[in-house]
């Protein structure tokens, strides 16, 4: 079943955040994932929730998604984009399909 990071960011270092950028795709995929939402205009339509950047990843499953995370690989990266900007990251398991 799939999995998902939603990642809201504000970003402290456009630098530094513009390098974690530029190799995030490539890790990314390498562990079976893919972007759904990398940014771009979004509206609030209900609450007080007013991120800067949302980012969303899909991954195959959770185990996957952990895989990726934790992974020994993305540790750099990871360091990296806490030292450019201000992250709250949570891992949903996806809905089965129906129908």
């Amino acid at each position: 079943m799939t999995a998902y990071f939603i990642v809201e960011i504000d970003t402290v270092d456009e630098a530094l955040m513009a390098e974690y950028r530029s190799h995030t795709p490539a890790m990314v995929q390498a562990f079976g994932g893919r972007f759904l939402v990398r940014g771009g205009e979004s509206e609030t339509l209900e609450g007080q929730w007013e991120p800067k950047r949302l980012v969303v990843l899909e991954f195959p499953s959770l185990e996957a998604a952990k895989k990726f995370y934790h992974s020994d690989q993305y540790k750099p990266l990871l360091e990296m984009r806490k030292k450019a900007g201000h992250s709250k990251v949570v891992l949903v398991q996806g809905a089965e399909a129906t129908g």
